[in-house]
């Protein structure tokens, strides 16, 4: 499996591999296209997936290239990219799963509020989970590569706020169907939007505020337009769940030798290499607000008990709704809660 280091090392691993493999462009067989969501400055096509596909092709000796389109440039809408690795529009693509709400539910149990405590322990949890519970279930039509987290998930808002009163009449940007349902019991109402539509939205006044994490800010130019941020003590107020995923004819046709390539830069060493690479990726985002001089509110445990008692009901209704799909909602609770500890350092 591909260790982090192996990762941090990708530029001597690529320049060796270049030396040696002059006639490499020459014994090329295979292109992939790999789409997603965010203009390929931001951190996840950046430190994440550019590393990824760049690794692959250098471990392939050239005979893999990997295309590689930000911003939606095949087209479509970022809840549809799923589908098109399902259908072959594109090869590869990495997405949220909760842009499709319902459609992946055990992925859902990584979203709960105050399930998560860091993204490395999380993704790694959730590689897990995946490979025993839904990779030949709820993901049997498509090859996922990866599974992560990212960082903790914050409010970032136009006004202070402490407790779950403060969210009183609030639009404000959920990212799934679980941090949806928060945002309803505390008294704001969710706009559901994919994050490259926040910056518009909060310029126009759509919305007073989103939920995301510290590393996506910079980006999308939040903390230009918003003042404050509230932060949670202790267990993370959300996350979202990635995927990265391959049309499954496409691996299927691969050669042997080249799907071991495939193999190798994935799974759970990647997984857990992008959930930490992202979190690693939250501090300098917050410095940037800092520097701006906006407000960062850090809740203080008496305030954050507030919210974690009002994010309660969100558990037994989730409960409720898995086991109506035959899925033992409290089980994937505790073996989840159960795997995040274990890995949690």
């Amino acid at each position: 499996m591909i260790s982090r280091k192996d990762f941090i090392g990708l530029a001597g691993a690529a320049a060796i591999a270049l030396g040696l493999g002059a006639g490499s462009a020459a014994a090329q067989e295979v292109t992939l296209s790999l789409h997603q969501f965010l203009p390929p400055q931001a951190n996840v096509p950046k430190l994440i997936l550019d590393v990824w596909a760049d690794k692959v092709e250098a471990d392939s000796g050239g005979r893999i290239k990997i295309d590689r389109y930000p911003s939606m440039q095949l087209g479509g809408t970022p809840p549809e990219l799923i589908d098109q690795a399902i259908d072959g529009v594109a090869d590869i693509v990495w997405t949220v799963v909760g842009y499709t709400p319902g459609r992946f539910p055990s992925t859902e149990v990584f979203e709960l509020p105050f399930m998560m405590t860091n993204a490395r322990a999380a993704s790694r949890a959730y590689w897990e989970m995946f490979e025993k519970h839904m990779k030949d279930t709820e993901f049997k039509d498509v090859h996922i590569l990866g599974t992560w987290v990212h960082g903790p998930g914050l409010i970032h808002v136009n006004k202070e706020v402490h407790t779950p009163a403060d969210m009183q009449g609030l639009k404000i940007r959920g990212g799934s169907r679980l941090v949806n349902s928060l945002l309803e019991k505390v008294g704001s109402t969710p706009v559901g939007m994919p994050v490259p539509a926040v910056p518009e939205a909060l310029s126009k006044g759509v919305i007073d505020g989103t939920t995301i994490p510290w590393e996506v800010t910079t980006a999308l130019k939040v903390p230009e337009l918003v003042g404050f941020h509230t932060e949670f003590p202790g267990n993370a107020l959300y996350v979202l769940t990635f995927v990265l995923a391959m049309n499954k004819e496409k691996y299927d046709s691969l050669p042997d030798d080249l799907k071991q390539v495939i193999d190798d830069n994935s799974g759970l060493e990647f997984s857990v290499f992008a959930g930490g690479t992202m979190e690693d990726s939250d501090a300098p985002a917050r410095q940037a607000a800092v520097d701006r001089g906006n407000t960062i509110v850090i809740l203080n445990e008496e305030e954050a008990a507030q919210w974690v008692e009002a994010s309660k009901p969100i558990y037994d209704e989730w409960v409720a709704e898995m086991n109506a799909k035959g899925i033992d909602g409290q089980a994937l609770i505790d073996e989840a809660r159960s795997l995040i500890d274990t890995y949690t350092e």
